[in-house]
């Protein structure tokens, strides 16, 4: 067996380098993963990469989309080749996600796949004991999040309901409803005619449930 793991010293004062083998899934201490995003290709991710390889970084991969909706390729990737005790590092936060949701939604994703979390600039390293609470905090928040969004929407259907509106969509025209029988019966898919008539797919299903 070799000798035990040993940490490196830490070349930025904030996230730990690591070195070793795998001894055991609990005594395993990982690699660090580097990600970097920039929004358009004419960005440099050059300073991101270099940060992230200063603070040990083995690997580090990059996406290119912007923050607000939109798929994150390489960070998929990056999470599906981590494995239990690595640690996913950033140069910033908002690098994971232009959005709360977003943010949380990978922390989450992170945790269950036992993997830490580091950000340069934010101090935050979810592998020690201390940053270990970082995990807590945010699905905390998370769960204050998802109350409030509930929240909300019972208190807008309260008040729609006193000024006598039904919440909801409002109901679909009958022409329409009659025009989408007519072209399923005439053969079309659900999907074709709702593009047909710019009606939603879940409404031209349910009107062909209806000629069953």
């Amino acid at each position: 067996m070799g000798a035990p793991d040993e940490r490196k010293p830490d070349p930025s004062g904030s996230i730990p380098q690591m070195n070793g083998k795998e001894t055991g899934h609990a005594a395993r201490k990982g690699d660090i993963l580097g990600y970097a995003r920039v929004s358009t290709a004419d960005q440099d991710a050059s300073g991101q990469k270099d940060r992230l390889a200063d603070a040990g970084a083995i690997r580090v991969i990059t996406d290119v989309a912007s923050g607000a909706r939109a798929k994150h390729p390489a960070l998929a990737k990056l999470i599906d080749h981590a494995r239990p005790g690595d640690i996913l590092c950033v140069t910033r936060l908002d690098r994971l996600g232009r959005s709360l949701k977003d943010l949380l939604e990978i922390v989450e994703a992170l945790k269950e796949r036992g993997i830490h979390l580091a950000s340069i600039e934010e101090d935050v390293d979810t592998s020690s004991a201390a940053g270990e609470m970082v995990f807590h905090v945010f699905g905390a928040i998370a769960h204050f999040e998802r109350r409030l969004v509930a929240e909300r929407t019972r208190n807008g259907i309260a008040a729609a309901r006193k000024r006598g509106k039904t919440p909801g969509r409002p109901p679909l025209p009958g022409v329409k409803v009659s025009a989408a029988e007519k072209l399923i019966k005439a053969g079309m898919t659900p999907g074709q005619a709702a593009r047909q008539l710019n009606i939603g797919r879940a409404t031209a299903y349910t009107i062909a449930q209806s000629l069953r």
